[in-house]
Protein backbone atom coordinates (compact mmCIF):
# COMPACT_ATOMS: atom_id res chain seq x y z
CA UNK A 1 0.00 0.00 0.00
CA UNK A 2 0.72 3.89 -0.15
CA UNK A 3 2.90 5.55 2.41
CA UNK A 4 0.93 8.33 2.56
CA UNK A 5 3.41 11.06 4.03
CA UNK A 6 4.50 11.22 0.30
CA UNK A 7 3.87 10.20 -3.31
CA UNK A 8 5.20 7.36 -4.84
CA UNK A 9 8.11 7.55 -7.12
CA UNK A 10 7.68 6.55 -10.74
CA UNK A 11 9.30 2.95 -10.66
CA UNK A 12 6.98 2.42 -7.78
CA UNK A 13 3.94 2.95 -9.22
CA UNK A 14 4.60 0.79 -12.51
CA UNK A 15 5.64 -2.00 -10.34
CA UNK A 16 2.21 -1.80 -8.96
CA UNK A 17 0.75 -2.02 -12.42
CA UNK A 18 3.34 -5.23 -12.78
CA UNK A 19 1.52 -6.78 -9.50
CA UNK A 20 -2.31 -5.64 -11.30
CA UNK A 21 -2.34 -2.69 -9.28
CA UNK A 22 -4.33 0.80 -9.45
CA UNK A 23 -2.45 3.93 -9.91
CA UNK A 24 -3.14 7.48 -10.24
CA UNK A 25 -0.83 9.64 -12.62
CA UNK A 26 -1.39 13.35 -13.68
CA UNK A 27 -1.95 13.63 -17.76
CA UNK A 28 -2.72 16.33 -19.97
CA UNK A 29 -5.14 18.48 -18.10
CA UNK A 30 -6.43 16.00 -15.14
CA UNK A 31 -5.60 13.07 -13.21
CA UNK A 32 -6.06 9.69 -14.38
CA UNK A 33 -6.80 6.32 -12.81
CA UNK A 34 -4.76 3.54 -14.64
CA UNK A 35 -3.74 -0.25 -14.61
CA UNK A 36 -2.68 -2.73 -17.01
CA UNK A 37 -5.03 -2.94 -19.73
CA UNK A 38 -4.93 -6.94 -19.51
CA UNK A 39 -5.80 -7.33 -16.14
CA UNK A 40 -9.59 -7.74 -16.02
CA UNK A 41 -9.35 -7.58 -11.99
CA UNK A 42 -7.41 -4.28 -12.04
CA UNK A 43 -10.01 -2.88 -14.40
CA UNK A 44 -12.88 -4.04 -12.40
CA UNK A 45 -11.31 -2.36 -9.69
CA UNK A 46 -11.24 1.02 -11.25
CA UNK A 47 -14.95 0.43 -12.60
CA UNK A 48 -16.03 0.11 -9.41
CA UNK A 49 -13.89 2.79 -7.80
CA UNK A 50 -15.69 5.40 -10.52
CA UNK A 51 -19.13 3.91 -10.18
CA UNK A 52 -18.81 3.21 -13.88
CA UNK A 53 -20.61 0.42 -16.18
CA UNK A 54 -18.02 -2.24 -18.04
CA UNK A 55 -20.25 -1.31 -20.97
CA UNK A 56 -18.84 2.26 -21.94
CA UNK A 57 -15.15 0.92 -21.84
CA UNK A 58 -12.14 2.88 -20.80
CA UNK A 59 -9.02 5.13 -22.93
CA UNK A 60 -5.92 3.27 -23.13
CA UNK A 61 -2.33 5.94 -23.51
CA UNK A 62 0.53 4.98 -24.86
CA UNK A 63 4.18 7.33 -25.16
CA UNK A 64 4.55 6.16 -28.65
CA UNK A 65 2.37 4.57 -31.70
CA UNK A 66 4.30 1.84 -31.50
CA UNK A 67 2.82 0.54 -28.17
CA UNK A 68 -0.41 0.83 -30.12
CA UNK A 69 0.93 -1.35 -32.65
CA UNK A 70 -1.17 -4.98 -31.79
CA UNK A 71 -4.54 -2.35 -32.10
CA UNK A 72 -3.94 -0.83 -35.02
CA UNK A 73 -3.07 -3.59 -37.59
CA UNK A 74 -5.58 -3.56 -40.33
CA UNK A 75 -5.71 -0.01 -40.42
CA UNK A 76 -4.49 1.90 -43.90
CA UNK A 77 -1.15 3.56 -43.83
CA UNK A 78 -3.48 6.42 -44.51
CA UNK A 79 -5.31 6.40 -41.38
CA UNK A 80 -1.86 5.45 -39.54
CA UNK A 81 -0.25 8.96 -41.02
CA UNK A 82 -3.68 10.63 -39.27
CA UNK A 83 -3.64 9.38 -36.00
CA UNK A 84 0.22 10.62 -35.71
CA UNK A 85 0.05 13.91 -37.31
CA UNK A 86 0.92 16.53 -34.33
CA UNK A 87 -1.38 18.42 -32.47
CA UNK A 88 -1.73 21.28 -30.09
CA UNK A 89 -4.21 19.64 -27.62
CA UNK A 90 -4.42 15.72 -26.92
CA UNK A 91 -6.53 13.33 -28.72
CA UNK A 92 -8.10 10.36 -27.73
CA UNK A 93 -8.91 8.53 -31.34
CA UNK A 94 -11.21 6.05 -32.00
CA UNK A 95 -9.96 3.52 -33.67
CA UNK A 96 -11.46 0.31 -35.69
CA UNK A 97 -11.55 -2.45 -32.44
CA UNK A 98 -9.68 -4.91 -34.26
CA UNK A 99 -10.44 -7.88 -31.70
CA UNK A 100 -6.87 -7.77 -29.84
CA UNK A 101 -7.96 -5.60 -26.82
CA UNK A 102 -9.97 -7.15 -24.16
CA UNK A 103 -14.08 -6.51 -23.81
CA UNK A 104 -13.48 -5.05 -20.65
CA UNK A 105 -11.92 -2.61 -22.25
CA UNK A 106 -13.61 -1.29 -25.36
CA UNK A 107 -17.11 -2.57 -23.76
CA UNK A 108 -19.88 -2.21 -26.12
CA UNK A 109 -18.72 -0.79 -28.30
CA UNK A 110 -16.90 -1.32 -32.27
CA UNK A 111 -13.93 0.88 -31.62
CA UNK A 112 -11.09 1.10 -29.18
CA UNK A 113 -10.20 4.87 -27.43
CA UNK A 114 -6.08 5.01 -27.73
CA UNK A 115 -4.53 8.34 -27.49
CA UNK A 116 -0.61 8.88 -27.08
CA UNK A 117 -0.14 11.41 -24.21
CA UNK A 118 2.15 14.43 -24.15
CA UNK A 119 2.68 14.44 -20.33
CA UNK A 120 5.76 13.53 -19.72
CA UNK A 121 5.07 11.24 -16.49
CA UNK A 122 2.18 9.60 -17.94
CA UNK A 123 4.83 8.82 -21.02
CA UNK A 124 7.26 7.56 -18.49
CA UNK A 125 4.88 5.02 -17.09
CA UNK A 126 3.78 3.89 -20.27
CA UNK A 127 7.82 3.34 -21.13
CA UNK A 128 8.62 1.88 -18.14
CA UNK A 129 5.37 -0.70 -17.92
CA UNK A 130 6.38 -1.73 -21.45
CA UNK A 131 2.53 -0.80 -23.40
CA UNK A 132 -0.41 1.00 -22.72
CA UNK A 133 -2.28 1.65 -19.41
CA UNK A 134 -5.79 2.47 -18.48
CA UNK A 135 -6.46 6.00 -18.47
CA UNK A 136 -9.63 7.50 -16.99
CA UNK A 137 -10.63 10.30 -15.21
CA UNK A 138 -9.71 9.97 -11.21
CA UNK A 139 -13.07 11.08 -10.17
CA UNK A 140 -16.32 8.97 -9.16
CA UNK A 141 -18.63 9.21 -11.89
CA UNK A 142 -21.02 12.22 -11.55
CA UNK A 143 -18.01 14.07 -9.81
CA UNK A 144 -15.88 16.38 -10.87
CA UNK A 145 -12.02 15.62 -12.47
CA UNK A 146 -9.84 15.17 -9.91
CA UNK A 147 -6.50 18.46 -10.93
CA UNK A 148 -4.45 17.66 -7.93
CA UNK A 149 -3.11 14.56 -5.43
CA UNK A 150 -5.21 15.69 -2.91
CA UNK A 151 -8.75 15.77 -4.34
CA UNK A 152 -7.28 12.31 -5.77
CA UNK A 153 -6.84 10.96 -2.25
CA UNK A 154 -10.27 12.86 -0.98
CA UNK A 155 -12.00 10.74 -3.61
CA UNK A 156 -10.45 7.49 -3.03
CA UNK A 157 -8.69 7.57 0.45
CA UNK A 158 -6.01 4.44 0.78
CA UNK A 159 -8.02 2.18 -1.81
CA UNK A 160 -5.30 3.03 -4.11
CA UNK A 161 -2.05 1.18 -4.51
CA UNK A 162 -0.20 4.24 -5.65
CA UNK A 163 0.03 8.06 -6.37
CA UNK A 164 2.68 8.91 -8.92
CA UNK A 165 4.56 12.00 -7.99
CA UNK A 166 3.56 15.26 -10.07
CA UNK A 167 1.48 17.53 -11.48
CA UNK A 168 -1.28 17.77 -14.06
CA UNK A 169 -0.17 19.34 -17.59
CA UNK A 170 -1.55 23.15 -19.35
CA UNK A 171 -4.60 21.15 -20.83
CA UNK A 172 -7.32 23.47 -20.23
CA UNK A 173 -9.85 20.37 -20.65
CA UNK A 174 -9.26 16.22 -21.20
CA UNK A 175 -8.87 15.03 -24.39
CA UNK A 176 -11.08 15.68 -27.41
CA UNK A 177 -12.27 12.32 -28.85
CA UNK A 178 -12.57 11.72 -32.61
CA UNK A 179 -13.20 9.11 -34.52
CA UNK A 180 -10.49 8.08 -36.73
CA UNK A 181 -13.27 6.41 -39.59
CA UNK A 182 -15.59 9.34 -39.95
CA UNK A 183 -14.03 12.50 -38.53
CA UNK A 184 -16.68 13.09 -35.99
CA UNK A 185 -15.61 14.70 -32.54
CA UNK A 186 -17.25 12.72 -30.07
CA UNK A 187 -16.02 15.15 -27.25
CA UNK A 188 -14.26 18.48 -27.44
CA UNK A 189 -11.08 19.18 -25.87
Amino acid sequence: MINWSRRTSTSLAVHQLHLQGVIAYPTEAVWGLGCDPYSYSAVAKILSLKSRPEHKGVILIACDWQQFSPFTEGLTATQLDQLQQPSSKPITWLIPHNGVAPDWIVGDHDTLAVRVTSHPLAASLCRSFGGPIVSTSANPQGLPEATNSLKVRSYFGRRLDAIASGTIGSASAPSEIRHLLNGKVIRKG
